[in-house]
């Protein structure tokens, strides 16, 4: 009779602790810092200048990603985001822009690129928002974004 208390017992804390990791929020889900920013590998210096002032406004802010929406400095609200993670390789990061430059200038190697904005491997999770956004994660505490000129990178905090 005992052994059938235990395993019961057993059996119940299995199943909270299932139902406690399902639960759990993806890893996305938080506050994120802009911690730095670069020139980004697709910013053409004839055609544009960089905008060192947006630059400045964005550095030491944060964005939270919220279960349905983001809040954050311009331009990155966004209220009914829907999420999904993907798998992209370098051709695809920051909406194809390596990849069109690639299509001007075959020297050009997208997975070059990305190793040089710190992407390790041949494949990269990307939240895509729904939004004007999308995140590429360097890993799970560092993602990157393209705005204009600039790729940023946030830090989750």
């Amino acid at each position: 009779m005992r052994s059938l208390h235990l395993a019961a017992l057993c059996a119940a804390f299995t199943a909270a602790s299932v139902t406690s990791l399902c639960a759990a929020e993806p890893a996305y889900i938080g506050t994120w810092k802009f911690t730095g920013a670069v020139v980004a590998p697709w910013a053409d210096p004839q055609q544009r200048k960089s905008d060192e002032k947006e630059r400045a406004r964005l550095i030491g802010k944060t964005i939270t990603i919220g279960a349905k929406a983001i809040a954050g400095p311009p331009p990155f609200p966004c209220k009914g985001a829907h999420y999904a993670i993907k798998d992209y390789t370098a051709d695809l990061l920051f909406q194809g822009a390596f990849e069109e430059m690639r299509s001007k200038d075959k020297s050009v190697d997208p997975a070059k690129l990305a190793a040089a904005l710190g992407f390790k491997g041949a494949s990269f999770k990307t939240l895509e928002t729904g939004c004007e956004f999308d995140f590429h994660f360097v890993d799970e505490g560092t993602a990157e974004v393209g705005l204009n000129d600039y790729v940023y990178t946030l830090k989750k905090q």
